[in-house]
């Protein structure tokens, strides 16, 4: 089998490829692998970083990369991509079939094996390929950051403890409780201890919760960051509509851990059912972008123009949080990817994944698209 890792063409910000430990890998159990010129350039690397182990290893274009038996990219490339990709071929990447029906209804008309990182599950339903903490943690920093920057009252010794509100209790929430607790990072937690500022107190809310207007709406006038780390059942109805995000001080921070699209293109909903942001009215950021405040001039350009935004409050958010610090991020997603694709290779392809194959088999195939049940 050849592997394909092209690089990732997205904003200027998108600096993450994936590493040379990986690519060695692959060389190393008889994989010939292509990458394209230029990768893993936006972390300080050179494509003789990539070669010098192995002759298996060459460097080439991004449509040669494409034409691999496997291509391997993080990110999901660009629908139109899409067709650089022959058929039967296999993409590894985040695809997320839940909310992109759209993506799902090409991937399959172009015959595309396709299989998706962020839906790889161990046999308990938790993900292999995740980086939870850096969501959270790069996230949480950042609106804290903000926080900072624009309350007033931020480092004031008098104030009352600041109050955090997160939607979610999973893998996301979790981490996100704990970054919460520390201001978004242990040197700003002990500075304000230091000086004798009041810390935080952070609130988690589920389902049972979130569908309750009177009580949402009470928690979100004491809140001074919002924290969305839910996964919705429903991806077609907002968890807080506008309405609500007008309870909310006017000091107060949103922060998107999950930045699920607006999928609301009436030639799509023939078809699909519509998904619209977990907290409605909000924009969708990127690593160029991930501050908006309510006067921002770019605040609509994410929005379809029938979602209602007129309650708006400073927002973070951003596609690819991990990807604010790029070579951590990276280097984990290696450690992860290694022994699945290296299965993928053992195995010889999508069609060949066992249902009671290996633990990696297993979790291989539940990402594939063509075992994918949505």
């Amino acid at each position: 089998m050849r592997f394909g890792f092209p690089r990732m063409h997205k904003e200027a910000g998108e600096r993450r490829d994936f590493l040379p430990g990986l690519v060695d890998k692959l060389a190393d159990a008889g994989a010939d692998v292509a990458v394209e010129a230029g990768i893993g350039s936006g972390m300080g690397l050179t494509d003789l970083d990539y070669t010098a182990r192995s002759t298996r290893i060459r460097v080439v274009g991004n449509a040669e990369a494409f034409a691999q038996d496997v291509v391997v990219t993080l990110r999901a490339p660009e629908t139109e991509e899409f067709e650089k990709l022959r058929r039967g071929a296999v993409l590894v990447s985040m695809l997320h079939f839940p909310t992109r029906p759209a993506r799902v209804a090409r991937l399959r008309g172009l015959g595309i094996d396709a299989i998706a990182l962020d839906v790889i599950t161990d046999d308990d339903g938790g993900r292999l390929v995740v980086n939870s903490g850096a969501v959270a943690w790069n996230g949480l920093e950042a609106a804290f950051d903000v926080l900072e920057a624009t309350w007033t009252a931020f480092a004031d010794p008098g104030r009352p403890p600041a109050l955090a509100l997160i939607t979610g209790a999973g893998a996301i929430g979790r981490h996100a409780v704990e970054a919460a607790t520390k201001f978004g990072n242990g040197e700003r937690r002990d500075r304000l201890m230091r000086a004798g500022v009041p810390g935080i107190v952070v609130r988690t809310v589920g389902r049972n919760v979130t569908g309750d207007a009177t009580v949402m709406r009470s928690l979100l006038a004491e809140t001074d960051v919002l924290v969305d780390a839910s996964q919705r059942s429903d991806p077609s109805r907002p968890l807080i509509p506008n309405a609500w995000v007008g309870s909310l001080p006017s000091h107060a921070i949103v922060c998107d851990l999950v930045v699920d699209p607006y999928l609301t293109d009436p030639a799509q909903l023939a078809t699909h059912p519509p998904t619209v942001r977990s907290i409605e009215g909000i924009p969708r950021g990127n690593l160029d972008k991930y501050v908006f405040r309510p006067d921002d001039p770019d605040w609509c350009d994410t929005i379809p123009p029938d979602v209602p935004t007129a309650e708006r409050r400073t927002t973070v958010t951003c596609y690819s949080w991990p990807g604010v610090r790029p070579l951590p991020c990276m280097e984990l997603y290696g450690m992860q990817l290694e022994p699945l694709l290296l299965a993928l290779l053992e195995r010889g392809g999508v069609g060949r994944l066992r249902a009671d194959g290996s633990f990696h088999e297993r979790a291989l195939r539940r990402g594939a698209l063509r075992h994918w049940e949505g």
